[in-house]
């Protein structure tokens, strides 16, 4: 059976961009699903001063190894001022001293979602334009913008946007 990996780039325990990720790795049919939670990983910020003192912290290795030993990646990101938000952006950082293609090239379904209309537009362009750089071979993308009037109950309620996230899912199957 595949194994995916499914996690939101944000540390905040009520993410819904986690919720997001959750629903749509729930749509991915005959896979083993491990949901991550960043607060799992705990990271000082990346510096080289400190990573020349110290050398780079297990938990980056645990999670880029996790990456490593998935067959696919469902990731929706989370969007703060425009960009990545810092948890995401420093175990990004660290894991990228390890290695430098650390997307390992595995099929990976990108999200984002927001409260705005927006849906997280300018963290997916950040992404877009760095991932591939890494190793990220992003195959589906998925954009939720107004997620409090569009999810509920673990769920996307808009049904335009759900066959649109059905969609996106299905491309991502079809890579793994």
């Amino acid at each position: 059976m595949k194994k995916i990996i499914a996690f939101a780039g944000t540390n905040s325990k009520a993410s819904i961009n986690k919720q997001l990720a959750v629903y749509a790795s729930s749509l991915v049919e005959h896979v083993d699903v491990n949901v991550l939670d960043l607060n799992d990983f705990e990271l000082p910020i990346y510096g080289i001063d400190f990573e020349i003192e110290h050398g780079i912290p297990d938990n980056a290795s645990k999670f880029l190894n996790l990456i490593k030993n998935s067959d696919g990646i469902v990731l929706s990101l989370a969007e703060h001022n425009g960009a990545y938000a810092t948890v995401f952006k420093n175990i990004f950082d660290w894991m990228s001293r390890i290695d430098g293609k650390l997307w390992s090239d595995k099929p990976m379904l990108l999200m984002a979602t927001s409260p705005g209309g927006r849906g997280g537009a300018s963290v997916l362009e950040v992404a877009r334009g760095r991932f591939p750089y890494m190793g990220g071979n992003i195959v589906s993308e998925f954009s939720l913008p107004e997620f409090g009037s569009n999810f509920s109950e673990g769920k996307l309620t808009n049904d335009e946007l759900n066959s649109e996230l059905v969609k996106s899912v299905k491309t991502f199957q079809e890579a793994l």
